[in-house]
């Protein structure tokens, strides 16, 4: 059987991005079954900006990690993926940075019904979206950010990579992951980064 690993994401984040594509390729080389999980940078940041119901640059970008958990609540997790993906690949990939469109391309291209962008200008499905989000923080500590990874009943904030390793190489960072999720008392590895995220 499969080993699960939860993966918490918001769609604007680039690290999120490079780290959940990484954590596919480990999926095609490591016995493992990947569980994509929202989580919210307005949510984390809320206290530092204006409400998005305040401030239309917030809304918009609050915008993919609500409908994120539309299509959560209505299509179910297979779904979500699908819609990461194919958000990611347009704000990240092909540098879409207006999140309205990128999430109205991001729907169309998996497939799933528009009127999710509508409901996401709302606060409808927040208190849902904030679950989620509180979930894979209670899991961390307050002081990090997206994504998190969880598995074999440890979590992580990270890993952090601005390189998507592939094939092998993805199988041998999950396995370091893995190595170090095995000592309770590992908390951290950090350096400062010297390049930015790369998507190809």
């Amino acid at each position: 059987m499969a080993e699960r690993v939860d993966f918490w994401f918001d769609p604007l984040c680039p690290f999120a991005w490079v780290t959940s594509r990484w954590i596919l390729e480990a999926e095609k080389v490591r016995d493992i079954e990947v569980h994509w999980n929202v989580m919210s940078l307005g949510v984390l940041n809320e206290d530092k900006n204006p409400a998005p119901a305040e401030d239309p640059e917030q809304l918009s970008r609050w915008i993919p990690a609500r409908t994120a958990t539309a299509v959560a609540l209505e299509h179910g997790e297979d779904k979500v993926g699908e819609f990461y993906t194919a958000a990611g690949t347009e704000i990240h990939n092909n540098g879409n940075k207006d999140f309205e469109a990128a999430t109205l391309s991001a729907l169309r291209a998996a497939g799933l019904d528009e009127d999710l962008l509508a409901e996401a200008k709302t606060d409808k499905n927040d208190a849902e979206m904030r679950a989620s989000h509180e979930k894979g923080i209670s899991l961390v500590g307050q002081d990090v950010g997206t994504p998190i990874v969880a598995f074999q009943g440890t979590a992580f904030f990270g890993p952090v990579l601005t390189r998507i390793p592939r094939g092998e190489d993805a199988g041998v960072v999950f396995d370091g992951a893995v190595a170090l999720a095995q000592f309770p008392y590992f908390f951290e590895l950090k350096r400062s980064r010297t390049e930015s995220p790369a998507f190809d």
